[in-house]
């Protein structure tokens, strides 16, 4: 009976299972490095700790990529499992070195089938159950570990390594099995051959289709081994970069990349990892290259017929195309940014690699917070007959102060959402919805964005979608389920090389702390992000951060340290504020100015914000804009702007901002002596806000019913028991709380969580106080009595 040596491949988009990686590397690392060396090393702690001393300084600090290949990452750990494979027999180790080439770097399951046409005797195996190399389930053969296999086939001689490749190139005949077929072809080649470097290009276009990056990425880099044309060389190793990046293999892109010379994936780098602004530059570059007819690295998914006309479909205003937050009057163009002078050449319709172009130049401009590139890259798409994605359209008015035009272009944007569309426009349509205030559309285009980029492959784009999920998420009510999915997204960020991304995420989750009153938290994320955003040119991240600590502020009474807080994102420079989020957070502003004695900036902030209430006519802005209005009023005038706030929320989806209108109109109501309808208010928003778990926000519900005389009772949790403990607990400390119970230390759950030992043993000390329990062993059983239930 023949045996399967086909395990299971390794999961690397999901954290090592492994529970003391984290003891051998160096806390003072960067967190996406920790993570990355992790995955690079298949969460084997052994290969960590051989690997971190061989890092550079720059390797070190996430400057430069990590080594890819097995020999630059561990070599003595390969070199002792190598002499562990070399002790055993002939015909066990040429079964060892089928089964390893079958999986690895490709898994291709034709072991049985290679087994069966080639005769093999599979009792040989038996002497690699005996050495503890590999043992049999009634799954199949698995491999000790993925080092062990990776030196089963290093250790095969280069002409065994070909005969096993034929031979599984042999029996690799049924139907959707052509790529793999071919990439056992290729690694079985002595040398040049244009007839198989065609075959494989060919291959990777099957795989990438049906969205297997990672296959496809080794079939173009086996096709420019062995094309013998220098030019062709590097036009592959762009496009298996490009793959490699799709699939989350942010250093082997980047490497991949350095043998090349394309603007495309330089600009879509910095843009991830990177200068923002540099991104931008590079970005326009690109486009540019392409009009004049170079070629350039795709980066983006081969569109379906129909997709791809959509897409050059964005309606022409008065203004040119982009992507939405509005700010107020027009402004000089940005030095630095390329001046690309290029006639104005038609083309119909608008291609789609550079139409993704120019939504990545978009969200370069969107991340540096100088929302003036945004009007370059609408000239540059003007000038090369292009009509992008209606998000940069739709920034370049705003910029402008165009709000009419701006809204006609995001809701162009906005509604292209469909399921399966391309995952890169649904973010763009996400972003174009959040700047009309529509968070049920945003919400529905960043997952349809998230599931579209799983089902086509395109890993990198999952953790990119969350970021802009999380604004949605914000003041819906809901912001502990958010606050864990976007935990996973940051992980995932990290993983796949996208620390820009994840200094984003990091802002999202100072904010989701400020919501939910964890101050220690929010400062701890805050401060990590601005740190690293303001050393890449990041407004945006910088910003939102920014935004967190002052609604902390705000919420914890701090109204003077809010206003300060917030009137400094408008300051101007890369990585410093951003005009979006200073829009975005004006309703809170007004709030903090007119509670700490100064309105006179807050007037005309407000002003701003209504004209674009006005022209979005979202319900959510307008009840906003109301408020504010409101806040600015005198005396009984305020009433009745309360009024019409109120009556906008209920058409709208910002439940946590209608609490906070609530708190305000019960307090204005109190000063009024309408001491009645004061103390229902102020219960409403108390009431939301502890369903919320914003302890800050219900504080001060509750200070307000104190100055009413009415007696307000604490919350008071359930007995032990009585509910399922984990309702009891935050999300952040739910997930402290289980690996804690899983037997990690303070350190090592800092070192997974990006958190200091200092603020997980604050989040333990409210664990074990919410839950009334006074050791890890009660919080062991109470989880799982949980769980059990």
């Amino acid at each position: 009976m023949l045996t399967p040596v086909n395990p299971t491949s390794l999961d690397r988009t999901s954290p090592p299972s492994r529970t003391d990686t984290g003891r051998t590397l160096d806390p003072a690392l960067p967190e996406g490095v920790r993570i990355r060396m992790l995955r690079a090393v298949h969460g084997d702690p052994r290969a960590a700790a051989e690997l971190l001393p061989r890092l550079t300084p720059r390797q070190a600090a996430g400057l430069d990529p990590l080594p890819t290949e097995p020999a630059s990452l561990a070599p003595e750990l390969l070199t002792r499992h190598r002499r562990e494979i070399r002790a055993l027999p002939d015909d066990t180790r040429l079964l060892l070195l089928l089964a390893a080439a079958d999986q690895y770097p490709v898994a291709t399951h034709a072991f049985l089938r290679a087994v069966a046409a080639g005769r093999l005797d599979t009792r040989p195996l038996e002497a690699a159950e005996t050495a503890g190399v590999a043992h049999a389930t009634a799954g199949g053969v698995v491999f000790r570990d993925a080092w062990t296999r990776i030196a089963a086939y290093e250790t095969g001689s280069p002409a065994d390594r070909r005969d096993v490749h034929r031979l599984l190139a042999r029996v690799l005949r049924a139907e959707g099995e052509t790529p793999r077929r071919s990439w056992h072809r290729g690694a079985g080649a002595l040398g040049p051959s244009a007839r198989l470097t065609a075959e494989l290009r060919t291959a990777a276009q099957l795989a990438r289709d049906a969205g297997e990056h990672p296959l496809a990425c080794a079939l173009v880099e086996r096709a420019a081994a062995l094309s013998s044309d220098p030019r062709e060389q590097s036009r592959l190793l762009d496009r298996a970069a490009g793959d490699a990046w799709q699939s989350g293999e942010g250093d082997r892109a980047r490497r991949l990349a350095a043998a090349t010379d394309s603007d495309a994936l330089n600009g879509v780098f910095a843009l991830r990892a990177g200068n923002a602004a540099e991104a931008f530059d590079a970005l326009l570059i690109a486009v540019a290259r392409w009009e004049v007819g170079e070629p350039a690295a795709s980066l983006s998914e081969r569109p379906r017929s129909s997709e791809a006309t959509r897409v050059t479909e964005a309606p022409r205003s008065t203004g040119t195309p982009q992507t939405a937050t509005p700010p107020s009057a027009a402004a000089p163009r940005t030095a630095g940014t390329p001046r690309i002078a290029i006639a104005a050449v038609p083309r119909t319709p608008a291609p789609h690699h550079a139409v993704h172009l120019l939504a990545r130049a978009t969200e370069a401009a969107v991340y540096t917070g100088d929302l003036r590139r945004c009007r370059e890259a609408a000239a540059v798409a003007s000038r090369v007959g292009i009509v992008p994605h209606g998000t940069l359209g739709g920034l370049a008015a705003a910029f402008e102060g165009r709000y009419e035009d701006a809204r006609d272009l995001l809701k162009a944007a906005a509604g292209r959402c469909g399921p399966g569309g391309d995952p890169t426009l649904l973010i763009h349509a996400g972003i174009a919805a959040l700047m009309l205030g529509d968070h049920t559309r945003a919400t529905t285009a960043t997952v349809r964005a998230a599931a579209s980029a799983r089902a086509r492959g395109a890993t990198v784009v999952v953790a990119q979608a969350m970021e802009f999920r999380a604004y949605a998420e914000f003041w819906t009510g809901h912001p502990r389920a958010a606050e864990t999915a976007v935990a996973d997204a940051l992980w995932q960020a990290h993983a796949t090389g996208q620390d820009n991304g994840a200094c984003h995420l990091q802002a999202a989750l100072a904010m989701f702390a400020a919501l939910t009153g964890d101050g220690e938290v929010c400062r701890e994320r805050a401060a990590a992000a601005r740190s690293y955003a303001l050393g890449r040119g990041l407004g945006l991240p910088a910003a939102l951060a920014q935004w967190a600590l002052a609604y902390l502020d705000l919420s914890s009474g701090r109204f003077a340290a809010a206003a300060a807080r917030l009137r400094a994102l408008a300051g101007f420079g890369p990585g410093h504020g951003h005009r979006a989020i200073r829009h975005l957070a004006t309703p809170h502003y007004a709030e903090a100015a007119v509670r700490s004695g100064d309105t006179r900036i807050a007037r005309a902030a407000h002003a701003d914000y209504d004209r674009w209430a006005r022209a979005v006519r979202s319900p959510d802005d307008l009840a906003l804009s109301a408020r504010c209005r409101a806040l600015l009023a005198p005396g009984d005038e305020a009433v009745e702007h309360y009024r019409i706030a109120l009556d906008l929320h209920a058409h709208g989806t910002r439940d946590f901002e209608r609490a906070r209108t609530e708190l305000l109109f019960g307090g204005a109501l109190r000063r009024l002596r309408r001491r009645t309808e004061a103390r229902d208010r102020l219960h409403t928003s108390l009431e939301a806000f502890e369903s919320f778990g914003a302890p800050h926000c219900a504080a001060q519900a509750r200070a307000e019913l104190r100055a009413l005389g009415t007696p307000v009772a604490a919350t008071v949790l359930p007995a032990p028991g009585a509910l399922d403990p984990t309702t009891r607990l935050t999300a952040q400390q739910l997930m402290v709380a289980r690996m804690a119970a899983d037997g990690a230390t303070n350190r090592e759950i800092a070192v997974r969580l990006a958190l200091s030992p200092r603020t997980i043993d604050h989040h333990l000390r409210g664990v074990f106080s919410r839950l009334g329990i006074r050791s890890r062993i009660e919080l062991v059983r109470l989880l799982a009595e949980g769980e059990a239930s």
